[in-house]
């Protein structure tokens, strides 16, 4: 039989055994467990063709005062309008308090390149494509876009000022990387 002195070195032993195989099971299961949540997780990024649409550069030197261009970002129409003196003057000249959404033409413009308004071409009451920025297209009563589908009028700052939208159209986020390119996105 064994001694007192010999059991409890066998208990410590086995003990000690035992905590080895816990921490062995515990980060094995670790291991694996991320080895499974890591593909997950990393499938869940943007495809390399999402990021490839996630900016677009435009050159603008072609678009004259008072003309507009339509182009496309993440697959959505975007206006590019160089205003007039006059637009720009009729869109400052607008009290705030006639807006539904109170926005002033400098808010929605950069500071230097007020005569460049950039916005989605996505109407904010169900989605439509507002006309306006081809040559001889509709502008509405306020001289910006009109949106066909359900009557909204959007003044020259391309802000709403009457007809069912609830707010001005989006302008994106843009920046100027030249005189003549802007860079959307």
């Amino acid at each position: 039989m064994a001694s007192e002195t010999e059991t409890s070195a066998l208990v410590e032993e086995g003990v000690r055994r035992r905590d080895f195989i816990n921490i062995a099971a515990v980060s094995f299961a670790g291991v694996g467990a991320v080895a499974v949540v890591l593909p997950l997780v990393n499938q869940m990024n943007p495809s390399a063709d999402v990021l490839a649409l996630s900016s677009t550069e435009i050159d603008i030197s072609a678009i004259g005062t008072g003309q507009a261009i339509k182009t496309s970002w993440r697959k959505q129409p975007v206006f590019i309008r160089n205003l007039t003196t006059k637009e720009i003057a009729e869109a400052n000249a607008v009290p705030m308090s006639d807006l539904r959404d109170a926005q002033t033409l400098a808010e929605r413009t950069k500071a230097g390149k007020e005569n460049w308004l950039i916005t989605l071409g996505v109407c904010t009451h169900l989605g439509c494509v507002p006309l306006g920025a081809a040559e001889g297209e509709a502008r509405g009563d306020f001289g910006g876009y009109f949106c066909p589908c359900h009557g909204s009028h959007y003044d020259t700052a391309a802000r709403i000022r009457k007809g069912p939208a609830p707010t001005n159209l989006v302008v994106p986020p843009y920046e100027f990387t030249s005189d003549t390119v802007v860079t959307i996105g």
